[in-house]
């Protein structure tokens, strides 16, 4: 049993339960994270637009089977293909931005470790 006295914060027991950024086990939950947090997406969405799996499929080029591992958090999912179901399936819009951001440092050795790149999906 792991001992949660000393932890006060959220990002302290993740790190608990799944340890530090950039390790396997850490890696393995982002996925998972994301994949859910997509899959809730696309059942309100879904939802909201009254399609079933079968005609979201049909719109978007998919299969009716891809759909519902989605929905499930178990697919595998390229952006442009999000994006498709959103807007052609679902009669969404979507906006994407992409940062670099970097960290001061004193040393231009190694720049690449202080690359922090982000993603960000809006769907409305």
């Amino acid at each position: 049993m792991k001992n949660y006295k000393n932890i006060k914060s959220f990002d302290e027991l993740i790190e608990a339960e799944h340890g530090k950024i950039g390790t396997e086990g850490r890696n393995q939950y982002e996925e998972k994270s994301q994949m859910f947090i997509i899959s809730e997406m696309l059942k309100e969405a879904q939802k909201d637009a009254n399609v079933t799996q079968e005609q979201l499929a049909d719109k978007t080029g998919t299969k009716k089977s891809y759909i519902s591992k989605l929905e499930n958090g178990k697919g595998n999912i390229q952006l442009s293909t999000l994006i498709r179901i959103f807007e052609i399936g679902l009669n969404k819009k979507s906006w994407i931005d992409f940062f670099i951001k970097t960290k001061k440092a004193s040393a231009v050795a190694d720049a690449s470790s202080k690359l922090k790149y982000i993603l960000r999906l809006e769907i409305f």
